[in-house]
């Protein structure tokens, strides 16, 4: 049996707005799916849009949201490295890969939504019949992704992603350029959610979506069932 491959594909933006603050992906958004997909035997590749360093979001550091995977992330300085050093997205080809995963964090939602690599690679993925997953912000990556009618992929399709409630409750909603959950509805998504900061994660087709930093084994889960299927 041949080795499933996945692909992480990571925001490479840094800046939050105009606060002077720092932003970029979520540190247990990419440990808990990583260590996840490690576990099952996957082979990992990571890619972001400027290649290099992935930008950590310094608040996902912080005591309060340490997790077991995160702990893990911390001490294992190969998997830093490979962060460190991450392939630039428009050099990585989605016939290489068995699915993609993209980790959360408000970073993509500067970068990833409107990245033409990234939407590129994700209309790609699903041309070919291969699954996308995102969590949190991430989801940000599937608001102009378009099916081969032209139409937004996401029009019709159960998704979520981070609420607006959740975003006021961490007080970004003036400093963010738009609101995931509204950008979603507008494009025709089924949008789901569930209470603030509690684990959700929902598959529709290709698309397997989760909520909030909560919800990222679920959609890593969800993921691996899909590749064993």
């Amino acid at each position: 049996m041949n080795t499933k491959k996945v692909l992480m594909v990571l925001t490479s933006h840094a800046d939050l707005g105009d606060t002077g603050e720092k932003t970029g992906f979520w540190v247990e958004e990419f440990a808990a799916p990583y260590y996840a997909f490690k576990e099952a035997g996957l082979q990992i590749t990571l890619a972001s849009p400027l290649g290099g360093q992935a930008p950590i979001d310094p608040k996902s550091e912080l005591d309060d949201f340490q997790t077991p995977a995160t702990v893990k992330y911390y001490a294992d300085s190969e998997t830093q490295a490979l962060i460190a050093n991450t392939h630039v997205l428009a050099e990585v080809n989605s016939e290489d890969f068995d699915a993609v995963f993209y980790p959360g964090g408000h970073g993509p939602l500067w970068d990833l939504a409107s990245n033409n690599n990234s939407i590129e690679l994700i209309e790609n993925f699903l041309k070919a019949n291969k699954p996308v997953a995102t969590v949190c912000h991430a989801t940000a990556a599937l608001l102009n992704v378009k099916d081969s009618a032209g139409e937004y992929a996401v029009k019709g399709k159960a998704i979520s992603g981070f609420t607006n409630s959740e975003e006021e409750a961490v007080q970004l909603t003036d400093i963010v350029p738009f609101l995931l959950e509204d950008e979603l509805v507008k494009r025709g998504a089924d949008y789901q959610k569930t209470d603030d900061w509690h684990a959700f994660a929902v598959q529709d087709a290709l698309f397997i979506t989760g909520q909030n930093p909560a919800s990222s084994v679920l959609v890593a889960e969800k993921l691996l069932n899909q590749l064993n299927k």
